[in-house]
């Protein structure tokens, strides 16, 4: 009895391994063939519509107060 069960759950084992890597290819190639490209924004491209080939600079601000002077500070300017 052991020695029937072990058999099977390693044939079950091998057959789910096998249909695993079946339909995780199919949906790979699927995915690389069919899939769209992703929106760019405006100031990916240049002026003819070609995508730039240059990195793209982010400036982000951590704390956007420290940036902007109050209405006082300018008065003492």
């Amino acid at each position: 009895m052991l020695a029937t069960s072990l058999v099977f759950g390693f044939l079950l084992t091998v057959l789910f391994l096998i249909v695993g890597l079946i339909s995780g290819w199919t949906i790979r190639e699927y995915m690389l063939k069919y899939q769209d490209t992703p929106f760019l924004h405006p100031e990916f491209f240049d002026e003819h519509g070609n995508v730039i080939p240059d990195e793209v600079l982010s400036i982000s601000f951590s704390n956007p107060e420290d940036f902007f002077m109050d209405e006082d500070e300018i008065d003492e300017n």
